[in-house]
């Protein structure tokens, strides 16, 4: 147990409706009344974001997440399968718990697995990756307006809007946070 006066930003807690991380801490003395702690927290497997108010002084449970790199082997009935870089043990996460992050993995690439007692519990892409085009329908000569884009799909099978001069079997990159066209490589 840890007090609410000792958390910092970062910090992972084990609270009644499952595991939170701290995105924002900030603690309250207002002129009446007892102090408080107010917290941004964002839920670990779904990433939503709540904001919650503790007594300052009041004991919640903290959990220890462990972040590992592994890289992402390939897809099947069971799940995802990653290797650890370390020991090069090989584990199978669930579609649940890889999520969002599936639109963008690819055989080969290197990400941190989220660990809680050993059981991984998300997947931590980094802030953008390079991907194939695979579809993209050819521009028209002409409709060069300014800031004209068009819908691609690329090899993991998400579709994003891209600038009209990129083409089937070009490579771009995609920012993971937004799912937004970054460039062309």
């Amino acid at each position: 147990m840890i007090s609410t006066n000792d958390v910092k930003p970062g910090m992972a807690l084990e609270l009644s409706d499952g595991l939170f991380t701290i995105i924002e801490y900030q603690h309250v003395k207002p002129g009446k009344g007892k102090a408080f702690v107010r917290m941004k927290l964002k839920k670990l497997g779904t990433g939503q974001v709540l904001d919650r108010t503790f007594r300052a002084d009041e004991k919640v449970e903290q959990a220890f997440i462990d972040r590992r790199d592994h890289q992402y082997l390939y897809r099947d009935d069971l799940g995802f399968h990653f290797m650890n870089l370390e020991d090069f043990g090989q584990m199978a996460v669930s579609r649940e718990d890889v999520g969002s992050a599936a639109s963008y993995l690819v055989d080969g690439m290197t990400v941190s697995l989220t660990l809680y007692q050993g059981t991984p519990i998300g997947v931590d892409l980094p802030s953008s990756v390079e991907l194939e085009v695979t579809y993209a329908e050819p521009a028209v000569k002409g409709d060069t307006r300014t800031g004209a884009t068009k819908s691609v799909r690329l090899e993991t099978g998400l579709e994003i809007q891209v600038p009209l001069f990129v083409e089937q079997g070009d490579r771009v990159k995609v920012d993971t946070r937004s799912g937004g066209y970054l460039t062309r490589t």
